[in-house]
């Protein structure tokens, strides 16, 4: 269990503790909606989640197996909706992969990754589209 403490900071803007490191995260509501965007909107972090998360688990992999993921990005657009309420429509990762890795390397990293927690946890939710390089 992880512990996070978040307040309301006026303007739109809120700041949030991580429970286990002390780390703070602030947050504005962004320009489409009356905010200065001049943080990470709440939704932005759910897609800096979903391909941070992605980018963590293949790291796992590779630690595991000794390779090399110098190189190796991602790249996220979120996609708000027209109607309301307003949500999250779409959510589509660029996944650039290292050079050097061997086709089965690649395939059990692309695989990992699709299984990373924030994706499972937001399947059926949210559609999302990968694209693998």
């Amino acid at each position: 269990m992880t512990l996070i403490d978040s307040a309301y900071l006026g303007q739109l803007r809120c700041q949030s503790s991580h429970g286990p490191s002390g780390t703070l995260l602030e947050t504005d509501a962004p320009t489409d909606n009356q905010g200065k965007g001049e943080r990470f909107s709440p939704t932005d972090l759910v897609a800096t989640a979903l391909s941070t998360c992605m980018l963590t688990i293949m790291g796992i992999v590779a630690e595991r197996h000794g390779w090399d993921l110098e190189g190796c990005s991602a790249r996220v657009e979120k996609t708000m909706s027209s109607d309301t309420p307003r949500r999250i429509a779409q959510l589509t990762v660029w996944v650039t992969l290292a050079a050097g890795l061997e086709p089965q390397q690649r395939a059990l990293l692309q695989r990992a990754a699709e299984t990373c927690p924030v994706k499972v946890s937001l399947e059926g939710a949210i559609p999302m589209q990968l694209h693998w390089s």
